[in-house]
């Protein structure tokens, strides 16, 4: 510590075919060398012409450079000198020093010497008794089979007036602030102009069609009743394929539960990024616990629908979403194993999930199922009747396919703009530190999908159509498709991935992403729904 150090030689090496081959690859795929001191991991410091924020940081330095020269020849040139400064911040009482910093210039020399190489050979190219360093790459070192390479660096220490509790401030610059704003702005319309619908169907028209209703059953005209009225016999029948429905609205509720207090936990600051996989890990064990609630929310439902068999339900809420995720989280773990990389997730790790998911998730779905299902069941507020009445022909926009799409648009066009950022922060390597943002875009995407499904569920019951329970789901839910459809479109755009591996990697994660986004909006739509509906019956009166 403190002391500086002037081109120290690290080792010598002659490249053979193989390790020529792989560090030429390495060069062309612009690989990054990552390195960490203190926590802190290694940037390049690049110079901007902005004048806010002159110097932006680059996570690791790049392993070689490739340069094409006149024709098609290209060659391939080595960072083998890598110049440390490492800043410190001195404690005034005890004249110790903490890092608060930890940068590298990396350049490319051709290192020469006299003579045979021994242990005591001087570099003529930089030399520590003479104070001489490298400066440039202006000789820089190409990879070349039998070539041999040295590999030298120095070390400066640098005083800094960062304090050790902010020395991460650098790392989280944000330089885009505008944008986001913009991004928050642009949702908040979207969510006025539906707030504005909302409004307007539930004083205006509600108001008047109860009043009109309830004025009816005065005068003799009872019997040509129309619009949302109509179809109050029919409205609380149990959907098709109600176990299903029961499943993912429980899951939907832990999904939210996780996403609602991981995100309470960063705005708070407990999951700083200098505690790597912090988040990660958060996440994970909040999704644990939260199967406390899927349990209670699915067995609730479940004996809504007249159910009986609450274990049944329990055990699939408990398995269905974690068994899809996982089936597609250990293929693509496969095939990362099967490229030999050290992005694996090991073994013992993914036995420590299954614990996690068998020991603690499991009985915790149950726990909260058996309470749920102890409770009185929720009362519908109008009578069933015995035989399900025909639905009208529906006009075109009315059809499900359409009015489903259409649904997903809104809270999509919500959450896009900042979705664009936690994609880049994913796959291109930079920090994503902004949860003050992401809080206020969550709390967007889940007014927009409730007010969205409310405004198309309300007009699919004037036209007589009572099946809303699977569409209110799968209104909201839609925008997971979208979201998709975006991923896809990064990708083509943003990344040149050319590796058959990665693409599939980036499309697994992408769509695991995606089914975790459908289920988290269409339980928001679902219940916005659900307390619509009960809303709206339980207020006329029905002989």
């Amino acid at each position: 510590m403190r002391e500086p150090q002037i081109c120290n030689v690290f080792c010598r090496i002659t490249l053979d075919a193989k390790a020529t081959k792989q560090f030429k690859e390495k060069i062309s795929d612009e690989y990054r060398v990552n390195m960490i001191l203190d926590n802190l991991p290694l940037v390049v410091p690049i110079k901007r012409l902005d004048q806010e924020y002159p110097i932006i940081y680059q996570l690791g330095y790049h392993v070689g450079l490739k340069v094409q020269y006149s024709g098609t020849e290209e060659k391939y040139f080595i960072h083998n000198h890598l110049a440390f400064t490492v800043k410190y911040h001195r404690d005034s009482q005890t004249d110790s020093a903490r890092i608060v910093g930890f940068e590298v210039k990396p350049f490319s020399i051709k290192h020469e010497y006299d003579g045979k190489w021994n242990e005591k050979t001087r570099l003529t190219t930089c030399d520590p008794h003479a104070k001489q360093t490298v400066l440039n790459s202006n000789s820089p070192q190409e990879v070349q089979e039998k070539k041999e390479i040295i590999f030298t660096y120095d070390v400066d220490f640098q005083e800094s007036d960062v304090k050790w509790a902010s020395r991460w401030d650098a790392y989280l610059l944000m330089s885009d602030d505008q944008i986001h704003w913009f991004s928050i702005v642009n949702s908040l319309m979207i969510v006025l102009f539906l707030s504005g619908m909302v409004a307007m169907i539930m004083l205006r028209t509600l108001y008047r069609d109860i009043s009109k209703y309830n004025e009816l059953e005065t005068q003799e005209e009872a019997q040509e009743e129309t619009g949302w009225k109509l179809v109050h016999g029919d409205v609380f029948r149990p959907p098709s394929n109600s176990d299903l429905l029961c499943i993912y609205v429980g899951t939907g509720v832990q999904f939210f539960g996780m996403v609602l207090v991981t995100m309470i936990f960063a705005i708070l600051g407990f999951l700083s990024p200098s505690n790597r996989g912090g988040l990660m890990t958060a996440m994970l064990l909040l999704w644990v616990f939260m199967g406390l609630f899927a349990g209670y929310a699915s067995a609730r439902l479940y004996k809504m629908f007249k159910g009986t068999e609450w274990k049944k339900i329990a055990l699939r809420t408990a398995c269905m979403f974690p068994a899809i995720v996982f089936a597609i989280f250990f293929v693509l773990n496969a095939l990362i194993w099967g490229q030999k990389s050290s992005g694996a997730v090991p073994f013992g790790t993914m036995f420590a999930l299954v614990v996690l998911w068998f020991g603690i998730s499991v009985p915790l779905v149950f726990v909260g199922s058996y309470v749920g299902f102890r409770k009185p069941a929720i009362e519908d507020p109008v009578k069933t009747n015995k035989i399900p009445r025909q639905i009208p022909e529906q006009a075109w926009y009315m059809n499900p396919i359409f009015s489903i799409l259409i649904g997903g648009i809104l809270p999509f066009g919500a959450v896009f703009i900042e979705l664009f950022f936690i994609l880049t922060s994913i796959w291109l390597n930079q920090f994503y530190y902004i949860f003050g943002f992401l809080f206020l875009v969550f709390i967007i995407l889940l007014i927009t999908c409730a007010e969205i499904t409310i405004v198309l569920c309300y007009f699919q019951l004037c036209s007589e159509d009572y099946l809303w329970w699977w569409r209110s789901y799968l209104t909201s839910g839609s925008s997971a498709l979208y979201l998709f459809l975006y991923a896809t479109f990064y990708f083509f755009t943003k990344l040149e991935i050319t590796k058959l591996v990665s693409g599939m990697l980036y499309f697994g994660y992408m769509l695991i992403a995606s089914y975790a986004f459908f289920v988290l909006t269409g339980t928001i739509g679902f219940y916005a729904c659900f307390w619509f509906t009960r809303l709206i019956y339980s207020s006329v009166k029905i002989d």
